[in-house]
């Protein structure tokens, strides 16, 4: 009975989707973390009449026919890329882009990588990086002696030095932009990376047309709603049960079957 293996196709679509989910839930606290989606297609079909056939002589056409599903599969998990809520910190170095656009990130084999994790830090030599320690591009080093650091929403990064009236510009941040932004590639830790499919990445200062701005101070929460996740998630469980009882039922018929005498 093609039911039992449909329903499998469903129940195991619904499982994939439950961990989506689960996903976005557990992230809730995530900062700059963006929210997935499952999409899913239908399998292919089987043609037990084939729709626009030649029905009689005459020419006359089937205008139906008769074509039977397989299931379903998962297609893709798309990343939502809607901005967070902005959250104040106070802190000097946490960064939040009010816009599209990511920070670039150097890392250690000297490849880039790109994030809205506006979490960044000073390393033993001023350089302003990341949790990890994976520093900030264009690398922008604070002197020792700064006594307060701002930036404002163009991404130019002052400090004001004892003694000294005027800030002085230590650096300039630049972000990156990409075609097709759902195309990156997640890595952990907040971090994305360049595929075929996003797109070759365009950079420029904050407030360019087309680039966000930055605000100093905040954060940019995760952009998941807890009650659009637990509706899912309940959505979810219930075609999952249903699925199931398809497959308890396609059981007890087989089993009328096999008790026939």
């Amino acid at each position: 009975m093609r039911s039992l293996s449909i329903a499998a196709t469903g129940m195991y679509a619904q499982q994939q989707n439950v961990e989506v989910i689960s996903n976005n839930i557990a992230n809730m606290n995530t900062t700059a973390f963006q929210r997935r989606r499952t999409e899913f297609h239908d399998l292919l079909y089987q043609n037990l009449r084939r729709v626009g056939s030649t029905s009689s002589d005459s020419g006359t056409v089937v205008p139906t026919g008769v074509q039977l599903g397989l299931g379903v599969k998962l297609a893709a998990v798309y990343r939502i890329h809607e901005q967070g809520n902005l959250s104040a910190t106070e802190n000097s170095l946490d960064l939040a882009l009010q816009g599209r656009g990511f920070f670039q990130i150097r890392m250690p084999s000297g490849d880039f990588s790109f994030t809205r994790d506006g979490t960044f830090q000073l390393d033993p030599n001023g350089v302003i990086v990341t949790h990890d320690g994976y520093p900030l591009h264009p690398g922008i080093t604070i002197p020792p002696n700064a006594i307060d650091v701002s930036v404002n929403a163009s991404g130019e990064v002052l400090v004001s030095l004892e003694g000294q009236v005027a800030q002085q510009n230590v650096g300039q941040i630049q972000l990156a932009n990409f075609p097709n932004e759902a195309g990156l590639e997640a890595i952990g830790n907040n971090l994305y990376k360049e595929t075929r499919a996003s797109g070759a990445p365009t950079a420029a200062a904050p407030g360019a047309p087309g680039f966000a701005t930055v605000l100093q101070g905040f954060l940019e929460t995760a952009n998941v709603n807890a009650v659009t996740e637990i509706s899912n998630l309940i959505s979810a469980q219930r075609a999952y049960e249903m699925n199931s009882k398809v497959i308890s039922a396609s059981d007890e018929m087989m089993g009328t079957v096999s008790n026939l005498r």
